[in-house]
């Protein structure tokens, strides 16, 4: 790699670092007087034990308002994240302290309730509220670096494995933090949450709704088994803070070591790049004297073709399943468009954690409406490999990638409704993605299908003879699969490091921020995936095999498969999922994952593929 490109490079690096952290709001900042209400509301409640979202009314202690619960009407986003926002009885009041004041008196749990509140706990659920759309955090110190950090929500309450035992957090301690603004106006830029679990015994009620808690070690307890009541209360403290609205996410957007990721990327920026430009040098250093060979051969009326000029006649020849190919093609071209806009606008900030459920929202919206696009080139191509049945790919190519996520997709929803958990996808939210698919994008698809196969084919360098050459015996390197498994390796490895970062905003209820490091890994990947398709190719039609069509597909959406074994891998390593319906959860929508991941490497790797065959056999002779 020479010098100017190493430091082009490093200043590509270097400028990506400002997008991360970019910020712009997802909403407008709302100015508070002193003493004016705040409203305070409820997400849902999450485990990464179960995977499984549950409304935050879901256990009885969470004692509803007397004027009734009101859930607030979310985006498409939000409800495949199983949010479920709705009011709570909290009263809190801009900048002003509030001692202890009781939620709930004497709340009698039966025993179906207090068996569910009991295997929430030992579930290690945590509860999620919410005040002026920022999210409670809990402060806790590392043991051994005694660095201060913030896990998402508050635990439910603590479960004990040696005496058995499972008491209940039934009073918050909220920590508000403030910023004043000009005007005698304050904005709410911290929400922190100090769950304690105290004995009903330590507590003294009041009948205003005030109470005191006396001093001591005991904490409420709870028997799953049988009947319990229990008291709930809250304090709220107020603190002047010079952090500003605009940076109020940074402290839940910090929650992860950043330094990991910095040098994990650093590194397979350069290692991907330096071996890229290896195999070019070597591609276009081969290419060279193999033109120049045959262009010389060209002139000796004596000589023998030999290498991939030898099935010059065959190397265009229609591949097999050219219906299926062409389907995959156009999914493909959709899930790249829709990835890379969707990249590009959340790296600019304008898709941040602060805009709930938007990131999801608009590559849901984004993917219906590019399938005007890929119908256009997933026709132009079927007419090209010379495709005759038209109108049955069209639909094909809207069906297939989308009607096996749909399937496994609603299949899963039927065990999260058995679960009766928030994450369900409700029937109307199931009615209104059916009419996005079969009424927006399926006519969009087939209408750029119609105007793709009407245009004339790509045209070919070299006319393809009646009779099909027989392939000779390859070289064992070149096996589909073992090609496949080499091919994965180089994508794979440029991009596992911000796989671990995904995987945890997915699996572990992370916020994932750093979307200007997947944008440059999504560039990396792009190359990686060309450039080891093309090698595979050239490897493939010197060995005089012109069935390079899928092989081309296959090979360069190999690192699908290094995805899926490294989900496994962190299943095991990572998480704590026991039951068997969180288990089927997390490889159903893993292999979802990998089948979308597939499907877009394949398509780049084979239009780089098939623009590189073009290009070679267009640049020697052939009579």
């Amino acid at each position: 790699m020479s010098n100017m490109t190493y430091i082009s490079l490093i200043c590509i690096v270097f400028y990506i670092q400002p997008i991360t952290t970019f910020y712009i709001p997802g909403v407008a900042p709302l100015d508070f007087k002193e003493g004016e209400n705040v409203e305070v509301k409820a997400v849902k409640m999450t485990s990464t034990k179960t995977q499984l979202p549950y409304d935050y009314y879901d256990v009885a202690m969470h004692c509803k308002p007397a004027n009734g619960t009101k859930y607030k009407s979310e985006n498409l986003g939000e409800i495949l994240r199983g949010d479920r926002i709705v009011n709570t009885k909290f009263k809190v009041e801009m900048a002003t302290n509030v001692g202890c004041q009781t939620l709930c008196k004497d709340k009698h749990l039966n025993k179906q309730q207090s068996s569910t509140i009991g295997k929430r706990i030992r579930k290690n659920y945590y509860v999620h509220l919410l005040i002026d759309n920022l999210p409670c955090a809990t402060k806790f110190e590392n043991v051994e670096t005694h660095k201060v950090l913030y896990e998402h929500g508050y635990r439910l309450g603590l479960y004990t494995k040696k005496t058995e035992e499972t008491y209940i957090n039934n009073h918050l301690i909220m920590k508000l933090y403030y910023h004043k603004e000009p005007g005698d106006l304050y904005r709410v830029v911290g929400f922190e949450v100090e769950p304690k679990s105290i004995d009903s015994k330590r507590m003294n009620v009041n009948n205003d709704g005030t109470c005191t808690v006396q001093n001591g070690q005991e904490m409420q307890k709870i028997d799953p088994k049988n009947e319990n009541t229990i008291t709930t209360t809250y304090e709220i403290i107020w603190a002047n803070s010079e952090t500003r609205w605009a940076s109020r996410w940074d402290t839940y957007l910090a929650m992860t070591d950043a330094q990991i990721h910095w040098f994990s990327i650093v590194n397979s920026v350069i290692v991907v790049f330096f071996l890229a430009g290896i195999l070019s040098m070597i591609i276009v250093k081969t290419l060279r004297r193999d033109i120049a060979r045959y262009n010389q051969e060209d002139a000796d009326d004596g000589s023998e073709e030999t290498g991939w000029k030898l099935v010059h006649g065959d190397v265009f020849r229609p591949p097999h399943r050219k219906n299926i190919l062409a389907a995959l093609l156009g999914s493909g071209i959709q899930i790249f468009l829709m990835s890379l806009i969707v990249i590009v606008f959340a790296a600019l900030g304008m898709l941040s954690p602060s805009s709930r459920g938007a990131l999801i929202t608009a590559a849901c919206f984004l993917y219906v409406f590019m399938g005007l696009i890929a119908g256009f080139y997933a026709g132009r191509i079927y007419k090209t490999i010379r495709g005759s049945n038209w109108k049955r790919t069209a639909a094909l190519t809207a069906t297939l990638y989308p009607g096996i996520v749909f399937g496994i997709g609603f299949f899963l929803n039927f065990f999260i409704w058995g679960k009766r958990s928030s994450g369900a996808v409700p029937l109307s939210t199931m009615v209104a993605i059916l009419v996005m698919w079969l009424g927006i994008s399926f006519p969009l698809v087939c209408v750029g299908f119609y105007f793709g196969y009407r245009k004339q084919p790509y045209d070919h360098p070299v006319r393809t003879n009646q009779i099909p050459r027989q392939v000779p015996e390859q070289q064992w390197f070149l096996h589909p699969v073992l090609s496949t498994l080499m091919a994965g390796v180089l994508p794979f490895g440029a991009m596992f490091i911000e796989l671990f970062f995904i995987f945890s905003a997915i699996w572990e209820n992370q916020y994932y921020y750093l979307f200007g490091f997947l944008f440059l890994v999504f560039i990396i990947i792009m190359i990686s995936c060309s450039q080891i398709s093309i090698v595979i190719t050239y490897f493939q039609l010197c060995g005089e095999d012109y069935h390079w069509w899928w092989r081309s597909f296959i090979a360069s959406g190999g690192s699908a498969f290094y995805v899926f074994a490294y989900s496994i891998f962190y299943f095991f390593t990572k998480l704590d999922i026991t039951e068997v319906i969180p288990i089927m959860l997390y490889f159903g929508y893993t292999f979802l994952i990998c089948f979308t991941f597939w499907t877009l490497t394949g398509t780049i790797g084979f239009i780089a593929s098939y623009i590189f065959v073009r290009k070679i056999y267009a640049a020697v002779k052939i009579e």
